[in-house]
């Protein structure tokens, strides 16, 4: 581990930095980088890191064979044209330490209500040692943190001694598809470090999710007769019901999950979008339900979508309507297993070993429910994915904001696991 002259060194620097990383970090935060909506972020990314010295990759997901992948996910409503990647690369001379790979997501998912924040969504705004927006928390603190932690090596006079790739992705909110990616480019490493907003602690595991819409029919008539009619939005109700029956049933079974037997319901259906009818007088003839599904780590995500079929298929069959005009349920976004970091890692070490020196204490272990893109790293392609970053609240909620006094702390946490894990030297 970096002795105590070197993390003096490295903590002077990520101090001396620490503005630029702020304004940087709202920088991040004045792009709405909304799904489709990414590549001018991307685009000042790549200027950003280029100027900083690396060799810059910039591609889309068009430009990789997503299709020939297994876990690549479906994109509905998305274009790979659109969806620019990339990856920035420290080339080490003669390496003598563990190459890395830092990824972080810079998609972030729609603001809602504007009058319903207090400051403006993309405004950045600093209050009282909390930088407001959305994505602040999740996760452009993050994305600062890894670049951050790099230029600080770079300001003590120091580089990696082995390669390494700083990545920013997207459709990480989504499928997934940025980060296998940057894989399937052929990026590799002998640990990734995805900077999320833990808080401080390793994600030991997370959950799988998946995607699906429900497509319903109904009869219109004049709601003066709505008695003859059938009505699409009552139907998907009734389907929707029997999905949240349908997760209770799998929830008792996570009760002897090795790893989420201590979580209360770990597995969360959300009916996230819903669009259906053409007029408040008639009742309507059709009904669109865009659903959201969590599963175990070891389950087997087909499994999990028979699952989900045969629920809405045998809640239809019970329902005069439906069972003579069968809901269809498509699968779209993510197909994401779920992962669990197993303990003993070398990688978790060192990174346990820097988190301490630098907030004096031990690395906890969280349980997550959602999904983060480590899952690729670590079962597709052997390499330890370790999530680990700054503290924030707020994701996806209003008012999201990133605790500023720790992420000079996980920045200066990172830029310690650097060192440690890639080794450090003088610039040259």
């Amino acid at each position: 581990m970096p002795d105590a002259a070197l993390l003096a060194r490295l903590a002077a620097a990520v101090d001396a930095n620490f503005e630029r990383e702020t304004a940087f970090l709202a920088d991040l935060v004045r792009f709405p980088s909304t799904r489709g909506n990414e590549a001018p972020l991307q685009d000042w990314m790549a200027r950003q890191l280029a100027a900083r010295g690396y060799a810059v990759d910039r591609f889309t997901l068009a430009d990789v064979p997503l299709a020939s992948h297994l876990k690549a996910s479906p994109m509905v409503e998305a274009d790979p044209d659109r969806s620019v990647q990339v990856v920035a690369t420290h080339r080490a001379e003669k390496p003598t330490g563990r190459s890395l790979i830092l990824q972080g997501h810079i998609d972030v998912v729609p603001e809602g209500p504007v009058e319903m924040w207090t400051y403006p969504p993309y405004s950045a705004t600093i209050k009282d040692g909390w930088m407001y927006g959305r994505g602040a928390h999740d996760m452009k603190s993050g994305v600062a943190a890894m670049v951050f932690a790099m230029d600080s090596l770079k300001s003590a006079g120091l580089e990696p001694a082995a390669d390494v790739h700083l990545q920013t992705v997207t459709e990480e909110e989504s499928t997934g598809n940025g980060a296998l990616s940057t894989l399937l480019r052929g990026y590799r490493a002998e640990a990734a470090l995805v900077p999320e907003p833990t808080g401080g602690t390793i994600t030991r595991a997370h959950t799988g999710t998946l995607w699906f819409r429900i497509k319903v029919r109904g009869i219109p008539v004049h709601v003066a007769v709505a008695q003859s009619g059938s009505n699409a939005i009552l139907s998907a109700y009734h389907l929707i019901q029997a999905l949240q029956s349908h997760t209770a049933t799998l929830n008792e079974a996570a009760r002897h999950h090795e790893w989420y037997n201590g979580i209360e319901s770990p597995l969360k259906f959300n009916p996230g979008i819903i669009r259906g009818g053409d007029w408040a007088s008639s009742t309507p003839a059709w009904c669109e339900v865009d659903c959201r599904i969590g599963l175990l780590p070891g389950a087997d995500v087909a499994e999990i979508q028979r699952g989900v079929e045969r629920c809405v298929a045998e809640a239809a069959r019970g329902d005069n309507f439906l069972a003579n005009n069968p809901p269809s349920v498509e699968w779209h976004g993510f197909l994401a297993d779920g992962y669990v970091l197993e303990p003993g890692s070398e990688a978790e070490a060192v990174l346990a070993r820097a988190h301490a020196q630098v907030f004096g204490e031990e690395m906890p272990a969280r349980i997550t429910t959602a999904v983060n893109d480590t899952r690729f790293y670590g079962l597709y392609f052997g390499i330890p994915g370790l999530c680990y970053g700054p503290k924030g609240e707020g994701a996806h909620a209003f008012d999201e904001r990133t605790s500023l006094d720790h992420l000079k702390q996980t920045t200066l946490a990172i830029a310690a696991f650097i060192a440690d894990w890639c080794g450090a030297r003088p610039a040259g």
